[in-house]
């Protein structure tokens, strides 16, 4: 199985981005797909804590939850996203500083139903694609938040 990196820059530091992966009702602000939010467990992002999410456009939306698999700010964060009839996908997030802010990265590969027997080499390229976006907003939306406080 093939993890194609996306990767983007932010002008906001590490901790910044982590404070929007904090923040589970910030999700769909920055996940490309992911519509609205319906709960946050408490105690998120712990390991093993849940949103619960929807994903797809109104009326067409399909209700879901991502778990927190690993987690260790403001380097690095492991979810299992879940995207129902798709499937699901592991997703990587690994953050670097960087001298104008910080690198995010984006590694994600589907790991449960349908999108999995999908071969990668047609899977990963609009995976890549959405995760580019994905990293963008993620850095726009930490170095807003950045600038305000």
């Amino acid at each position: 199985m093939t993890w194609r990196r996306t990767s983007g820059s932010s002008t906001a530091p590490p901790e910044e981005v982590f404070d929007v992966l904090r923040d589970g009702w910030l999700y769909p602000t920055w996940v490309v797909g992911a519509s609205r939010m319906r709960g946050e467990d408490p105690g998120w992002p712990a390991v093993g804590t849940e949103i619960h999410h929807s994903f797809g456009v109104w009326p067409f939306v399909i209700n879901d939850t991502t778990t927190v698999l690993e987690y260790d700010e403001p380097r690095h964060m492991v979810i299992q996203a879940r995207g129902w009839p798709v499937g699901e996908a592991r997703v990587e997030v690994d953050v670097e500083p960087h001298p104008r802010g910080c690198r995010v990265t984006i590694r994600e590969n589907p790991v449960k139903g349908p999108g999995s027997l999908v071969p990668g080499f047609i899977a990963q390229p609009g995976i890549w694609f959405r995760n580019h976006e994905t990293a963008r907003r993620l850095g726009w939306v930490a170095a807003g938040r950045a600038r305000s406080h």
